[in-house]
């Protein structure tokens, strides 16, 4: 891990008081409202920002749509052209073990489903996020982070693949059970291994050495039961202007990380609070709470598969040369049941995501008592989240509470710890 001291970000040591609305501070008699002050926060945003960021997020809507149907037709046209056999074909010609034929076949097919999907992904992830002036970097160095996470996809999901298939044919019968121990074994495994061998092929990571960000940040850590003597700065301003942090990793590879893009345009107070957020997700064992519920969407979803796959290969099987459950050709299939199934779950999953985003939210602002600083980091997420959904629209696409509940939660922390009671 490299160590060179980051570029002095200076950010300031408190938040300026014009930065806070009028509506928004706590003044003798006068009783504080949390919605005025919310309404006066959401106002400071320019109206041609607020329609920017708007249009970008109503845009995933369709995004995530649209991407659910490009991946039902590719699974299809790899079955009914019969691509997915002669790729099973080829991986039998060439690879000597059945755990080799299923790598290759798997390596195989995601490069070919990455290439269907390749203008697609240029312009979501490329075009896109620059048209809104989101992304920083050049067509070649993001090509060339999509070819590493195409390597990591094929070696993680290639050993995945050949593991999973192992089950199947050992155990033609039970094989659900077992295979979504296998699938969530790996779903741990990936966690495990992403901050230390994985995230660090895409940025570099270095330690934070100004002690005058570092030391708040440590005695956040230590004063929640985190014990870390290290803070990390990952330079994600190589790809995107957005400001974030985390908390990431388990069972011993856990560390503490901000971005770079935070340091440069938030005040120390709105790092900490971002950083209180994150140790929130922490603190309350959130990555643990996700491995049980993915756990419990992975079990359903491999009784799903069960009669799906049986279902479907009985009626078109043949057609496609499917020989069974346990032949890598049936993957397009298998990939076609699941992306339906999480498809419908998409509502399910934005729930349990936003309701711990919730609750490490308000953990930030019980450790760190800034308000504010929590309202003015919301404000830099509505460059890219719409600020104020409707309630249905929060619940179906949000997987983290709006701008607008956010900073509602904030000022009425501010009006129940920090404002004088009302006579």
């Amino acid at each position: 891990m490299r160590q060179a001291q980051q570029p002095a970000p200076a950010p300031a040591d408190s938040i300026p008081q014009s930065a806070i609305p009028e509506a928004a501070r706590i003044r003798p008699a006068v009783p504080f409202d949390a919605a005025a002050a919310t309404a006066a926060y959401i106002a400071t945003i320019p109206a041609d920002k607020r329609a920017r960021s708007d249009a970008y997020f109503e845009g995933g809507y369709w995004i995530q749509l649209w991407s659910f149907v490009i991946t039902v037709v590719m699974m299809l046209l790899l079955l009914g052209l019969g691509w997915s056999r002669r790729l099973r074909d080829w991986s039998e010609r060439w690879g000597r073990w059945r755990w080799t034929r299923t790598f290759l076949y798997y390596t195989a097919f995601v490069v070919v489903t990455t290439l269907l999907a390749f203008p697609f992904t240029l312009y979501t992830d490329f075009i896109r996020e620059h048209a809104y002036g989101l992304g920083t970097q050049s067509f070649g160095l993001w090509l060339g982070d999509q070819a590493k996470a195409l390597g990591v996809g094929v070696i993680l999901g290639g050993l995945a693949a050949a593991a999973l298939y192992a089950v199947v044919r050992r155990l033609p019968r039970s094989w659900p059970a077992l295979g979504s121990a296998v699938a969530v074994l790996f779903l741990v495994i990936g966690d495990v291994i992403a901050p230390v061998f994985i995230a660090p092929l895409f940025n570099k990571y270095t330690l934070l050495l100004d002690p005058r960000i570092r030391d708040p940040i440590l005695r956040l850590a230590r004063t929640n039961g985190i014990e870390a003597s290290k803070v990390y700065v990952v330079d994600a301003s190589r790809q995107t202007t957005r400001v974030s942090a985390n908390v990431s990793g388990i069972l011993g590879t856990e560390r503490i990380t901000l971005n770079d893009n935070l340091l440069r345009r938030c005040t120390l107070p709105e790092i900490e609070a971002v950083m209180g957020h994150e140790m929130g997700h922490y603190v309350l064992h959130h990555v643990y709470m996700g491995v049980v519920f993915f756990t419990l969407v992975i079990v359903a979803g491999f009784a799903l598969l069960r009669s799906g796959f049986a279902w479907a290969a009985a009626r078109w099987g043949e057609r496609w040369g499917i020989r069974g459950i346990d032949d890598p050709a049936g993957l397009p299939l298998v990939m076609l049941i699941f992306s339906i199934y999480f498809f419908l779950l998409t509502p399910v999953f934005n729930t349990f995501i936003r309701s711990d985003e919730a609750a490490a939210d308000i953990f930030g602002l019980n450790a760190v008592r800034e308000p504010d600083a929590n309202a003015l980091v919301d404000l830099k997420l509505v460059e890219y989240r719409k600020v104020a959904p409707g309630p249905l629209e929060e619940f179906l696409f949000y997987d983290h509470p709006s701008p607008r509940t956010r900073i509602y939660q904030a000022m009425q922390w501010k009006a129940e710890q920090l404002a004088p009671p009302a006579r």
